[in-house]
């Protein structure tokens, strides 16, 4: 886990999201499941977005995946490589490729989860070559 100079902002946050930015401090993803129809989603949120049921419990992220989709932005400050991941689990996340060279990415690589404090104290997750 590294830590980079920047904020991310609590604005905006739901209180049914807490369980995950808690969780991602511990060094965890967890991602809600749906106990009606099995289906794991992403957004964190207070019903399933598939079924509607608002039965849902935290699962455990393993912490793989596959790039989706990404680009490169050379001038940006951190994240440099923004980009878009299909985990394991199913659900498709926003996150960032940590990466010396930009040049070795590319889509359907598999990757690997690690995570950036950021300097107020947030925790991220990003993704690493696997």
């Amino acid at each position: 886990m590294s830590t980079h100079d920047a904020n991310v902002s609590e604005q905006g946050r739901r209180g049914d999201s807490d369980v995950y930015w808690n969780a991602l401090k511990e060094g965890a993803m967890l991602l809600p499941r749906c106990n009606h129809c099995g289906e794991v989603f992403f957004h964190p949120r207070p019903f399933c977005p598939f079924c509607m049921s608002d039965d849902t419990a935290w699962i455990k992220a393993c912490g793989k995946g596959r790039i989706y989709s990404f680009t490169v932005t050379a001038r940006a400050p951190i994240f440099k490589v923004p980009a878009m991941v299909t985990l394991d689990e199913g659900p498709t996340v926003m996150t960032a490729i940590i990466h010396d060279n930009p040049d070795d990415i590319a889509v359907g690589q598999t990757v690997a989860l690690d995570f950036m404090t950021m300097e107020d104290g947030a925790v991220l997750p990003v993704f690493r070559l696997s």
